[in-house]
């Protein structure tokens, strides 16, 4: 019997799932990147958010919440 195969979850996001994941609208994400509090890697033409950058914002909207 085959095992299925699960990949591994994806470290780099794209604004839309990092969008969902955070629960604001994707205009929000692209809002928060050009103000620099959510910050991307570029690959080719396209941005991508690191998990560790959504945990970052995270940390960042619970220290501004203090």
């Amino acid at each position: 019997m085959a095992t299925p195969t699960t990949s591994p979850p994806a470290r780099l996001l794209r604004v839309d799932a990092a969008a969902e994941i955070l629960g604001v609208k994707r205009s929000t994400a692209y809002e928060e990147i050009r103000l620099g509090r959510l910050r991307t890697v570029q690959i080719g033409r396209s941005r991508r958010i690191p998990t560790e950058y959504v945990e970052e914002y995270i940390n960042l909207l619970k220290r501004e919440s203090n």
